[in-house]
Order: C-alpha cells, then structure tokens, then sequence
C-alpha cells in the first residue's frame, strides 16, 4: 500500500486522463478483438496463440480471484482514494489483476510473434504501461499487478512453440486442455462449498460475475475444435488479402460478431431461464460465427472477386 499512496501524491489530472485511458489497453474486449482481426488479417495460427492464451489466462485470473477473495486496495484501507472515475470499472476482487493479465497475453504475444519491430516496442512499452496503470490509479496493488504480469509471461512463453501450423498434435492438444481448464473451472464455482461469507448481498455478485465468465469461456472453448477442424479439413482460408479487402474483412466480421453476441440474448433467455446456459450456447455460436461462417464467406467472396477481376 506504501507504493500506491506515493502515487496518489504523484497524481494531477493530466496523469489520471492519461492513465485512464492506457488502462482501456487491458480490457478483454480489446483483446478479442485485436485476436480476431489477426486471426482473419494477418495470421490464423497467431490469431489461435493469442486466444487460448487469452482463454488460458483469464480462466487461472478468474480462479486466483475467487479463491483468494482480495478485497480492492480502498475496501481494505478506507483511508486510501482510487481515481474516481476507475471505480466503476473496478468492481469485484482484486488479486490478481485481469487488466495486466490481458495487456501482457495481449501485447506479449504480438511482441513474440514474428512482428515488424517497431510493432514489438510498442507492445512491450504497453505491457509495461498498462500494469503500471493499474497501480496509478488505484485500483490493484504492486502484488495483484505482479502476480498477473508473471501469470501473462508465462503463458505467452510457454504455449508460443506450440502454434505453429505444421504442429497439428500441439494445436489439437492445446484445444483439449483449453475444454478440459474451463470445464473444470465451471465445475469449481458451481459446486466448490465456498464459505458463508461468498454468499452474502454484498459478494454474491462476485461470486456471479465468476459463474457468467466460466459460462461465457467454456462456451468459447467448446466452440475451437469446430473451428479448427472446419478449417484444417474443409476450409484453409488464407488471411492474405488486397488492403481494401482486409478492411471490409474487419468491419464486417466485426459488425457480424456483435450482431450475432447480441441478437442471440433475448431468444436464448426466453428459451433457457437458466442464465449458464444462454452464455454458453451464446458464446459457443460466437466463436462458430468468427472462426467458422465468416471466414468461409469472405473466402467464396475474396475468390469471386479475383476470379473477375481475371
């Protein structure tokens, strides 16, 4: 806590712009869709890196989160004061950090792939600002920020040599564990006897929070081995494209994605009153959606195209 009242002291309301807006660069949104766009633009088996490590990442932060149940560093010490306007986006336990957790699998993993270098020094300056961020403006403390930078290197390290196109074992084994560490996730927050202190109004909703996110993931993990089967056997869509196609691919898949995400709410709660089940089935047909349907669309089209323009 020392550290983070030496930065309350340090702030101005330049700085806490500033800052507030790098730490948008740690949003899972974000990640998303840098992966997306990736996955269709640049490179497919870069696109499938940053997303199990995107997966892989989140399900160890959602864990560490619900089982340590660290309170955010203002809960803890009433006496310190957060940037007001990071607070809302704040809310639930706060060891380990998702923001740094993101930023770092995010940017890492572009730093590590085969990028220009200009592009690495940007993403290792925001895997470095981002964290940093956090700690700003007060919403994690150096350990919550550590313990997600170390988690993120890691993972970023250490699945890299697997994604590669000619290492179909590796691919096919890195899906199976991404289905087997968010099935057991669901598993443990649904059925783990958390203590009596989970279950009262004021934590209820983190515990919640824990059981949408473990939905919403393995809705996504169970979504993979159709896409990279469809791809591998049916498809293989290549993410090379004339600019202006590579921007149509972008949008629309983007706008797609969204439509899809958001169209499916309400007739899947009028269907399934039980929450978990619409975030899975919703997510599941996301991921379809992304890597399966879209991708075979703008490749019978980018085909035509070219076919015309011979």
């Amino acid at each position: 806590m020392e550290f983070l009242y030496f930065l309350e002291k340090i702030r101005t309301p330049f700085l806490d712009s500033f800052f507030s807006f790098l730490t948008y660069f740690g949003d899972e949104t974000l990640f998303i869709v840098i992966a997306l766009l990736v996955f269709w633009c640049a490179d497919k088996y870069e696109g499938y890196y940053l997303m199990i490590t995107c997966f892989m990442g989140t399900v160890a932060n959602q864990f560490l989160k619900i089982t340590c149940r660290i309170a955010r560093p203002w809960v803890r010490n009433p006496a310190f004061s957060p940037v007001p306007n990071a607070i809302p986006r704040a809310g639930g336990y706060s060891f380990p950090s998702g923001h740094t957790q993101s930023s770092v699998g995010l940017f890492g993993g572009l730093a590590r792939h085969k990028n220009p270098t200009w592009l690495r020094f940007i993403c290792l300056t925001l895997c470095l600002l981002v964290p940093f961020s956090r700690m700003y403006l007060g919403v994690h403390t150096p350990l919550d920020v550590s313990v997600a930078f170390a988690l993120g290197v890691i993972l970023v390290f250490l699945l890299y040599p697997l994604f590669d196109g000619q290492h179909k074992k590796g691919m096919a084994i890195l899906i199976l564990g991404t289905i087997v560490l968010t099935v057991g996730f669901a598993v443990y927050v649904f059925l783990m006897p958390f203590p009596s202190e989970v279950y009262l109004p004021e934590n209820i909703g983190n515990l919640e929070s824990a059981r949408k996110n473990a939905c919403s993931m393995l809705g996504c993990a169970l979504g993979l081995p159709f896409v990279y089967y469809w791809d591998e056997t049916r498809l293989h869509f290549s993410a090379n494209a004339p600019p202006a196609f590579q921007v149509f691919k972008a949008l629309v898949g983007m706008a797609l994605v969204f439509c899809v995400k958001e169209g499916l709410k309400v007739p899947l709660e009028a269907l399934f009153p039980a929450q978990s089940f619409t975030h899975i089935i919703c997510y599941f047909f996301v991921v379809i959606t992304a890597g399966c349907f879209w991708p075979t669309l703008f490749t019978a089209l980018q085909v035509r195209l070219y076919r015309k323009e011979c």
